[in-house]
C-alpha cells in the first residue's frame, strides 16, 4: 500500500489538500505546520509548499508570532461571491451612505490585512468632485487613520511585530517615530477615534473609528476622508462625532452589544 505521506505531483490531490488545510485553519483559527501535518497526515514539505501557494494568493497569512498560519482576507473576497448575507460591507452600506450624506465627504469601510488596511466599500459624499476608488487597495497601517484605529486596539506585542521592519515615510508628515506613534495610539484609545493629516498623501486627511464584533474585537474601521481644507484640526471634532456614531451603529448590526 503506498505511503500517503509521500508527495506526489497530482493537481487534484493538491487542490484537495489545499482545501483541507484551509478547513483546518477555519476550524482552529490558526495552526502550526506540525499541527496541520498531524491532523491531515500529509508530508511536512507538502504542507509547506501548499501554504506558500495559498499565502501568495492571499488565502492564508502567517500571524505575527511567525509560527502559525491563519486564513487571509482573500477567503472573504471569495466567500463574497457565494453569499453576501453577513458581509460587513452590506451591513455597513446603509450607515456609510447616511454618513456620507451627513458630512459630504468620502466614506470607506476598511479591514486589516497584516500590516496593511484594505478598503471593502466606499461611498462618495456630495462635496467630493472626484475621488480615488480605494476599494481593494492596500494602504499602510501606520500612515492611515483606519490603520491607527487597528493599531490602537491591538496588544503592544502585535503592534511591535507589525511595525518591526520599520515605518516607511510617504510624505514629510508621515509619523515614523515610534514614540510619536505611541502617543497617537494612546490618544486614539482615549477618544475612540484616530485621524491623519497628509501622512499618506499630501492634501488628504481622514478620521476613523472602530467597528467591533460580538466579542469586542476591532474587525473593521469606518473612515471619513477628504481634502485638508475641509478636514483639519478645526473640523475633526465634529467629524469624529459623526464617524463614532456610524461605527457604533455598524458594530451593533454586527452583534456588538449597545451600551446604555
Amino acid at each position: 500500500m503506498p505511503d500517503s505521506r509521500v508527495p506526489r505531483d497530482n493537481s487534484v490531490q493538491s487542490v484537495n489538500r489545499a482545501i483541507s488545510i484551509m478547513q483546518v485553519l477555519a476550524r482552529h483559527g490558526s495552526a502550526r505546520v506540525t499541527e496541520i501535518v498531524a491532523e491531515l497526515d500529509v508530508h511536512k514539505s507538502t504542507v509547506f509548499r501548499l501554504l506558500a501557494t495559498l499565502e501568495a494568493r492571499g488565502l492564508v497569512v502567517q500571524n505575527v508570532e511567525r509560527g502559525s498560519y491563519q486564513l487571509g482576507y482573500g477567503v472573504v473576497q471569495l466567500a463574497a461571491g457565494a453569499t453576501r448575507t453577513h458581509d460587513l460591507s452590506l451591513l455597513g452600506r446603509p450607515v456609510c451612505t447616511t454618513l456620507a450624506e451627513e458630512v459630504g465627504e468620502t466614506v470607506n469601510l476598511a479591514v486589516r490585512d497584516g500590516a496593511a488596511v484594505v478598503s471593502i466599500d466606499q461611498v462618495i459624499g456630495s462635496s467630493t468632485v472626484t475621488s480615488v476608488n480605494w476599494v481593494g487597495q492596500r494602504t499602510p497601517v501606520h500612515a492611515t487613520s483606519a490603520g491607527k484605529v487597528f493599531l490602537a486596539f491591538l496588544p503592544p506585542a502585535q503592534v511591535e511585530a507589525l511595525l518591526g521592519e520599520g515605518m516607511e515615510r510617504f510624505t514629510p508628515h508621515t509619523v515614523v517615530e515610534p514614540a510619536v506613534l505611541e502617543r497617537q495610539l494612546a490618544d486614539a484609545r482615549a477618544s475612540g477615534y484616530a485621524f491623519t493629516m497628509e501622512e499618506h498623501e499630501i492634501g488628504l486627511a481622514a478620521v476613523a473609528a472602530p467597528v467591533r464584533s460580538l466579542d469586542g474585537e476591532v474587525v473593521a474601521a469606518v473612515t471619513i476622508s477628504g481634502p485638508t481644507y475641509r478636514i483639519n484640526e478645526g473640523t475633526v471634532p465634529d467629524l469624529a462625532r459623526h464617524v463614532l456614531a456610524a461605527a457604533a451603529e455598524i458594530s451593533q448590526r454586527n452583534g456588538y452589544p449597545k451600551r446604555g
